[in-house]
Formats: C-alpha cells, sequence, structure tokens
C-alpha cells in the first residue's frame, strides 16, 4: 500500500521544510529515486509505502511548523491510500497531525485533477464533465446571437481546453462515451443544431475536432512531453 496525504498550509515559501523531508531515507521509490513530497505554492502532498514512514514525514512537517509559527489546517487535511491487490483500505489507519486524525478519503481534488485510491481517471472525467455542461449552458445563453464564427471561437476557448485531459489513462468505456456525448450536444446547441444530427458530419461542416480527435491530439502532446522529459 501506498499513503498519501494533502496538506494546506498557510506558508508562502516552505523550502526549508522541502530540502528537510527530501533528505529523509523515507518515501516512495520512483526509477530508485526516493520522492516523499509534492509541492506547489503553499499546497503539499506527501508520499509514503507505510504509516509508519507518512507519521515520520507529518512529524517533520509539525515541527517545521512549531518553528516558525505556521499552523496547518487539519481540517483540511486528507489522507488517501492507493489500493493493492487483495489488500483491504476500508479502515481508517492512525495518521495524526497536531494531535488530530487525519480524514480518510477515496478521491480528492490536487490542482484541479481528481485523484483516485483506484488509480481510475473515471472521477476526473466525471468533474471536467460537469465543468464543461456549465460552460456550455453559459455559451449557449449568453450568445445566442452572435455569428457562426463568433460561436465557434467561444467553443473551442471554453469547451476544448478539457483541463488535465491529457493524463487520462485508465478509465471506463461509460464515463468517456458520456463526456463525447456531451461535447457532441454542447456544439449543437450553441450552434442550434438539431439535437440526432450527426456529429461527425458537424464537426466536418465546421472543421472542428470531434472528441475522439481532441483525445488523440492530447495524447500525443503528452507523449511527446514526456518523451521530452526522458531525453
Amino acid at each position: 500500500m501506498t499513503e498519501l496525504v494533502k496538506l494546506f498550509a498557510i506558508a508562502l515559501n516552505v523550502n526549508d521544510l522541502i530540502v528537510e523531508l527530501s533528505s529523509m531515507r523515507v518515501g516512495c521509490r520512483i526509477d530508485d529515486v526516493s520522492i516523499n513530497s509534492i509541492n506547489y505554492a503553499d499546497d503539499m502532498v506527501l508520499l509514503s509505502p507505510s504509516v509508519e514512514g507518512l507519521n515520520k514525514l507529518l512529524r517533520v512537517c509539525e515541527s517545521y511548523a512549531i518553528k516558525h509559527g505556521l499552523l496547518y489546517n487539519v481540517k483540511k487535511t486528507e489522507y488517501l491510500v492507493f489500493k493493492a491487490a487483495g489488500k483491504s483500505t476500508d479502515h481508517d489507519l492512525n495518521i495524526t497531525l497536531n494531535g488530530m486524525n487525519i480524514k480518510h478519503v477515496s478521491k480528492f481534488k490536487y490542482l484541479g485533477h481528481m485523484i483516485a485510491d483506484d488509480l481510475k481517471d473515471d472521477s476526473d472525467i466525471d468533474r471536467e464533465r460537469r465543468a464543461l455542461a456549465v460552460r456550455g449552458n453559459m455559451l449557449a445563453r449568453r450568445f445566442v446571437r452572435c455569428t457562426e464564427q463568433v460561436k465557434i471561437t467561444l467553443f473551442k476557448a471554453y469547451c476544448q481546453n478539457m483541463y488535465t485531459g491529457s493524463l487520462w489513462v485508465s478509465y471506463t468505456k461509460k464515463s468517456l462515451d458520456a463526456m463525447r456525448v456531451l461535447y457532441n450536444n454542447v456544439f449543437r446547441m450553441l450552434m442550434g443544431l438539431p439535437r440526432f444530427c450527426s456529429a461527425s458530419a458537424m464537426f466536418a461542416e465546421y472543421q472542428i475536432d470531434g472528441f475522439a480527435a481532441l483525445i488523440r491530439k492530447k495524447n500525443n502532446i503528452a507523449d511527446l512531453q514526456s518523451a521530452w522529459q526522458l531525453q
């Protein structure tokens, strides 16, 4: 099992803490490199293959906070256990911060992306689908009188970004199909097209990427970025 904790700190600069955590021989090993924290601004994620290791990392964070007059928000701190075959993760573990038990969750949002304990992307696809529905309805309502070219530009800007879509690698066909159907319907609604008109025909007519093409391009970009990082 691998435990992961998301911390919300009020510190603006925790570089010294990051250095101290990195110097510890506690954490998950990836390609023979030990990684125990992921940081962005004041959001911190701790990673450990054991409960004992995770609590050691948390004690370091507590000590740093006390030393610098900082305070962690325990109510917004959560831990997640990635599921392993043949092992149950339903029970709560003894993981504490500032003497208080940390809440056990099956998924949480980090930097806008939903991370689930089963390492599936269905939760994040569902998040993006709900967000697309909101944006699509907003566009159709506010820009109903605009020209087709304006609507197409707005659709590309607001409906094709698919935030973190390039990270989707493990999901069910049902989740992606629901996303594809909504993507098609948003474009139909925005352009005032019949509900059951051919999706491939309408995207070809307006020279817009269909859903499959959009996802394929995002995956290609992700592959290129990975290849560049390995160089």
